[in-house]
């Protein structure tokens, strides 16, 4: 199935600090956009002007990391679904963190981004790292819940109801309805509240 994620590989792409929340991920003035394209340009936007060109999204070394490495609380505060999809539109396929807020970490599912976690001294050492060696390729392997780099091997987490969702394709809600398209319609032909004027013109 398209929809299966069983690794991610790439570089990463390290951001040190707990409780990054989701207005510093991309500010409350970009949910103004009536679609979520050119997020990744206001990705972590007000820190990056904050320190001037040294923020890792905007250091050369780390340009086209698949892979962030958070630490604790990473996407807590408002539940805004920009913030998973600005990073994807800058380029993010997974996170790796101590631990995410809930809702953060279930957009980033609804949109087919794994979020594992890790103790925090594991998760130093994968900083530590990507920042020693930042062209260097990690990968996230779903079906061992592992992280890789090199000779460094270490296991993550990720609940078994949510891993087996990446691994089966099942994440992706829109392409199991399109898949199962007239199995759908089969069944709303059933309801007498589905109008046939909808399922024609569907």
């Amino acid at each position: 199935m398209v929809s299966e994620i069983k690794q991610i590989s790439g570089n990463a792409v390290p951001l040190i600090g707990n409780d990054i929340d989701t207005d510093r991920i991309i500010p409350a003035r970009y949910l103004k956009a009536v679609t979520f394209d050119g997020l990744g340009e206001g990705v972590f936007i007000d820190d990056r002007k904050a320190l001037n060109g040294q923020h890792p999204f905007d250091q050369i070394q780390y340009q086209g990391a698949k892979i962030l490495i958070a630490n604790r609380n990473f996407g807590c505060g408002s539940s805004r679904e920009h913030a998973p999809q600005a990073l994807a539109k800058w380029g993010i396929k997974a996170v790796i963190g101590e631990s995410f807020a809930e809702i953060f970490f279930g957009n980033c599912v609804a949109m087919g981004i794994p979020c594992v976690t890790a103790p925090s001294e594991t998760v130093k050492q994968l900083q530590e790292l990507v920042t020693a060696n930042p062209q260097a390729s990690l990968t996230i392997d779903l079906e061992k819940l592992q992280v890789q780099m090199g000779d460094f091997t270490v296991p993550v987490f990720l609940g078994e109801g949510t891993r087996s969702t990446f691994i089966s394709g099942t994440w992706d809600a829109c392409g199991q309805l399109v898949a199962n398209a007239e199995q759908v319609k089969a069944t709303a032909a059933k309801l007498p509240y589905i109008g046939w004027e909808i399922l024609a013109a569907s």
